[in-house]
């Protein structure tokens, strides 16, 4: 690359800094404005804007905000106070962020459940948020009512929409309480005393091992998300954000709404991600920014042509997980202007953008700004699972090219904090301590990263047993947790396997049976114990199961082997039929890694 264009790379890169610095610099952690106040004060300069428009509904800032303060009203009907806890379940929808923004208002926490977990894993979210109150939807209710005998606490269930009067009722529908209160904001004195030190929202993380965590983030960190994108887009009144990703995960609830709600933009809301529709509605609804996980954009890629997929007026696409072998075929064949992939992590102090553009790369460090950005990678044992020490037992920086892990140093401010876990056993596991020097502490993100000598960094994977399929991160202990007692198992070890074509990997199980192994019967226990993306997409027969002399499974060797039946001892099966589980002929292995069959 030439001098001229080095200066020009590193000039765009320092503006987009600047620009998300500039709105993220002034929040104070002892300040009482808390994210509540970052959209009220939205609110008072574009009230008469379109706030967002969702299935159903079409809401000015004006609007949304007398919503929010209807549900802040009901809150403290129920004699919630400062510090409590409501748990969400429910899609996309304004009333979504009317409900927490209202419960910031009046000091109550919001836990975002994600709407995928049934059963054991549901129950164990709703618990340790430490909720007595659950709102939920119409779409989401009976789950949340299956769960509630195995949370351990007593949890009371609210439902939103729901069609059947007498049902609402029995089910103590929340349509009228919520309509029927004050529109007028709550006063700030009922949150008085709370700071940006306090929590707003638990979001979860299935970290590396069993069941999802609850990250706490406080309001510093929820203006910060929304803050710096607002910022990094370089979004005005005039842009309108299309958003089909989950809201309860900060990437589709923080990330993917601070560009429009901060700005006086317009949000588009969409229940579920719709290949079919997802173009057409991206013209039609004038969006002009569009948030992405990477996997969204691959599943765009692989399909037909669609009439209207340039048609559009989007300026930027921005979001994390765009692999380097899609970035190129997505950014062409969509007409996108400009791409901003980002890496963080909801309880993680280490924040990456690139704003350069450069495809498959999650972020640049530049040396030049190395004290603006909180980012090292250490040298990593991957055999031990932790960082290489020296002789004098500090910790190591990895070289240009080599894979280390990616660690943010712990510190008083909002650029360097760490809120941690419900779980404070599970918070502690993620420091480091005595790095660089004695006593320093550093967050552990658990992520492979390899840096090159301009900078840039690109990701490897999750250190440990957890991978993404779908879009979500899946623990392969809860699934062996859950599948250990399905019918004729006797051994379950649950891990990924990367397909051709796919982001992230495929759940893959190797079994030790009892007999016959029974397809139906073991789909069924899947079906019924686990969310969809956590479901095993193949299954190996094994006689019995290796383990290390600590007594873990050799995961290695089952994940190097894979899921060719001409490479593995005993039978594969792959997710699919009448029978739940069939077995993987040449044919269909074929099928699937040529792309004609789809898991």
């Amino acid at each position: 690359m030439g001098l001229v264009a080095n200066i020009r790379r590193d000039m765009r890169f320092a503006k987009g800094l600047r620009r998300l610095l500039k709105r993220i610099k002034l929040i104070d952690l002892d300040s009482a404005d808390l994210v509540c106040d970052d959209w009220e004060e939205a609110v008072d300069k574009f009230p008469d804007h379109v706030a967002v428009q969702d299935d159903r509904l079409t809401l000015t800032y004006r609007e949304l905000d007398a919503m929010a303060n209807r549900f802040g009203h009901w809150a403290q009907s129920r004699r919630l106070k400062r510090g409590d806890t409501i748990a969400l379940v429910m899609l996309n929808r304004a009333e979504y962020l009317a409900a927490w923004i209202g419960f910031s208002k009046v000091g109550v926490a919001t836990a975002l459940i994600n709407t995928n977990l049934t059963g054991h894993a549901l129950a164990h979210c709703l618990s340790i948020s430490n909720a007595s109150q659950v709102v939920t939807d119409a779409d989401s209710w009976r789950k949340v009512e299956e769960a509630r005998p195995l949370a351990g606490r007593n949890l009371m269930l609210w439902v939103l929409g729901l069609a059947d009067a007498d049902e609402a009722d029995e089910r103590r529908g929340l349509d009228k309480p919520v309509r029927g209160g004050s529109s007028v904001r709550p006063a700030r004195s009922v949150r008085s005393g709370l700071t940006n030190r306090d929590t707003a929202l638990y979001i979860y993380t299935s970290g590396t091992t069993g069941m999802p965590k609850a990250a706490k983030v406080t309001h510093a960190r929820a203006r910060t998300y929304m803050r710096a994108f607002a910022g990094a887009t370089a979004a005005t009144d005039k842009d309108v954000t299309f958003n089909v990703l989950p809201l309860y995960h900060s990437t589709g609830g923080l990330v993917g709404i601070g560009p429009a709600l901060l700005n006086g933009g317009r949000l588009v809301l969409r229940k579920r991600f719709s290949a079919t529709n997802f173009w057409p509605d991206v013209k039609s609804s004038g969006a002009t920014l569009f948030v992405y996980i990477g996997e969204l954009c691959r599943y765009l890629v692989n399909c037909p042509e669609n009439p209207e997929e340039r048609a559009h007026k989007l300026r930027l696409a921005f979001g994390n997980g765009l692999r380097p072998d899609v970035w190129n075929d997505f950014q062409k064949r969509f007409a996108i202007p400009d791409i901003l992939e980002f890496y963080g992590s909801t309880e993680g102090n280490v924040s990456l953008f690139n704003f350069d553009g450069k495809p498959g790369a999650i972020g640049r460090a530049p040396g030049f700004l190395k004290k603006q950005i909180n980012f090292r990678l250490v040298r990593f044992d991957i055999d031990s699972e932790e960082p290489v020490r020296g002789p004098d037992g500090l910790c190591q920086l990895a070289k240009a090219g080599e894979v280390g892990e990616a660690i943010g140093r712990i510190g008083d401010d909002t650029r360097h904090a760490f809120s941690g876990y419900a779980d404070k056993a599970a918070s502690e596991r993620k420091v480091l301590r005595d790095v660089f020097v004695r006593g320093d502490r550093w967050f552990r993100t658990g992520d492979l990263m390899k840096q090159d000598s301009e900078g840039y960094v690109y990701f490897i994977d999750r250190i440990g047993d957890t991978f993404r399929w779908k879009g979500e991160n899946v623990s392969t202990a809860e699934v062996e947790q859950r599948l250990a007692d399905a019918p004729g198992v006797k051994e379950v070890i649950a891990y990924g396997v990367p397909v051709p074509g796919y982001d992230g990997k495929a759940g893959m199980v190797a079994l030790v049976i009892d007999g016959k192994f029974g397809a139906r019967a073991f789909a069924d226990w899947v079906d019924q114990e686990l969310p969809v993306y956590a479901r095993p997409a193949f299954v190996r027969i094994i006689k019995a199961a290796d383990t290390t002399g600590t007594f873990k499974y050799r995961k290695m060797d089952l994940v190097a082997d894979g899921f060719d039946p001409g490479k593995v001892e005993g039978p594969v099966y792959v997710r699919g039929g009448r029978s739940g589980y069939t077995r993987l002929s040449d044919v269909a292995l074929l099928a699937i890694l040529n792309g004609e069959t789809r898991l």
